[in-house]
């Protein structure tokens, strides 16, 4: 895979040409600690942060007129914040769900027919054992540093195009977040 951007986050050259775009009519979830880090990295920029934010059960950057993340350049198809970007968009295609009947973290890849990526991983194991370290990474960060209440409205997410490739246990103090014994 080719490209500046290839390796860990994505292939900036199957995302480049794609035409489902991940970053519209998404609200990645945010922790406070990656908020201080997207607006530290904009004002180092000149940018002013202005209403990047907002929450609806959890913290999310806000979407523009058409529904694409407010840090996404259309133009040029990249994200402007892409060295501090959202846990789970350095994640994606990899998505997690919590069994709170189990305790567990699943995980979970997008299907091909929503994500190009996801296929070129799926049809290399390598790749996607690769990839999934870095996910599992910071899905868990992202886990560990959200409140009950966000994770909750997480978990209320259907992402129905995707499906399961593992799970683990829940770390402890996670599930006392969650309620879950």
């Amino acid at each position: 895979m080719s490209g500046e951007t290839s390796g860990k986050t994505c292939s900036f050259d199957v995302c480049q040409d794609c035409q489902v775009c991940c970053c519209q009519d998404a609200r990645p979830p945010l922790t406070e600690e990656r908020v201080k880090k997207i607006k530290d990295h904009l004002r180092k920029r000149g940018v002013a942060v202005g209403q990047a934010f907002e929450k609806r059960g959890y913290v999310y950057p806000v979407l523009d007129e058409v529904g694409f993340c407010v840090f996404y350049d259309k133009k040029t198809k990249r994200c402007t914040v892409h060295g501090v970007k959202p846990e789970t968009c350095v994640a994606g295609p990899v998505t997690f769900g919590i069994d709170c009947q189990t305790g567990k973290v699943e995980w979970f890849l997008k299907t091909a027919e929503i994500c190009a990526f996801a296929g070129k991983l799926y049809r290399n194991r390598e790749r996607l054992a690769e990839h999934f370290k870095t996910a599992r990474q910071q899905i868990l960060e992202l886990i560990n540093g959200l409140d009950g209440e966000s994770l909750r409205a997480i978990l209320k997410i259907e992402e129905p195009q995707t499906f399961k490739i593992g799970e683990e246990l829940l770390a402890t103090d996670v599930a006392k977040k969650l309620n879950i014994k």
